[in-house]
């Protein structure tokens, strides 16, 4: 068995935006990324965490702006109104889900596509689907496809199939693997004869967000297994793969932790490159 660990295709990544941020300050462009937080949940600080240290590595810029959970609606809808007008502002993340107080598809309305590099807008889904890479994809998605990508994967003709439906990762990532010409089945929690859909893939992604859910009997000698899940059990990271069991029978495998979630932070830092590098184009 051989594990497809996320840290060397992140590392290549890093390497050519080194290369690309340092052209944009060449020309006095600092690729700029804001990160706007409603709270302080643990998991969007670690997130946070990883994001800093990825864009200062190379010399890209981030700030955060901390809204209280008493924050208001007009609060909100200003704070991303005066980032689309702020010309030094390249992408803008905003951690979801918001408090349900606040109405977040009427903020993901706001946020102008150019500055949308995780797919936050409706536009940027339209672009996803329609296949015209005008927009930017979900970078944890968009982390699938880096890693099939550095490890060489071909996925032309490959059957693969996607437990898991949700706008975050299971259909974006679907419509990722058609363009690279996969044949793509996607499942979910209420897939019946699931275990057999899995078992006729090439390759499975698991992003149905349930710990643990993939177990050895879901898979067959030969194929490749990417984790997307992140959970913690029993104090514990897991993904939504039983990786003690499943490991032993397939060829390769992503781990949980350095896996897919290694590379995401290096994808929204690519995502917010190329942003700025629009402005001189």
């Amino acid at each position: 068995m051989k594990e497809l660990r996320g840290m060397p295709a992140a590392k290549a990544i890093l390497v050519e935006m080194q290369e690309r941020v340092d052209r944009l300050s060449e020309k006095g462009i600092v690729p700029k990324l804001t990160v706007v937080r409603v709270g302080a949940r643990e998991d969007d600080l670690s997130y946070e965490r990883g994001i800093y240290k990825r864009f200062e590595n190379v010399g890209a810029g981030v700030e955060t702006i901390e809204l209280p959970l008493t924050v208001t609606q007009e609060e909100l809808e200003n704070v991303i109104k005066s980032l689309n007008e702020d010309a030094s502002v390249h992408g803008v993340l905003l951690f979801r889900p918001l408090p349900k107080n606040l109405d977040e598809i009427r903020i993901k309305s706001l946020l102008v596509e150019e500055k949308d590099v995780d797919c936050l807008t409706s536009a940027n889904d339209a672009h996803l689907f329609a296949g015209d890479k005008k927009g930017y994809p979900p970078c944890t998605p968009q982390a699938v496809m880096e890693i099939l990508d550095y490890y060489d994967i071909d996925l032309t003709g490959k059957k693969v199939t996607v437990v898991g439906r949700s706008m975050v990762v299971g259909k974006p990532v679907a419509m990722l693997l058609l363009e690279k010409n996969a044949t793509v089945t996607i499942c979910h929690t209420r897939t019946k004869n699931l275990k057999e859909e899995c078992c006729n893939a090439d390759i499975i992604v698991a992003c149905a967000g349930v710990p643990k859910m993939i177990t050895s009997e879901f898979v067959c000698e030969g194929q490749i297994v990417i984790d997307v899940g992140i959970h913690v059990v029993d104090d514990k990271l897991c993904g939504d793969v039983d990786y003690d069991t499943v490991s032993e029978i397939v060829e390769t495998i992503t781990p949980v932790p350095g896996g897919v979630g290694s590379v995401t932070t290096t994808v929204l830092l690519k995502h917010t490159v190329m942003s700025a590098e629009k402005i001189v184009k």
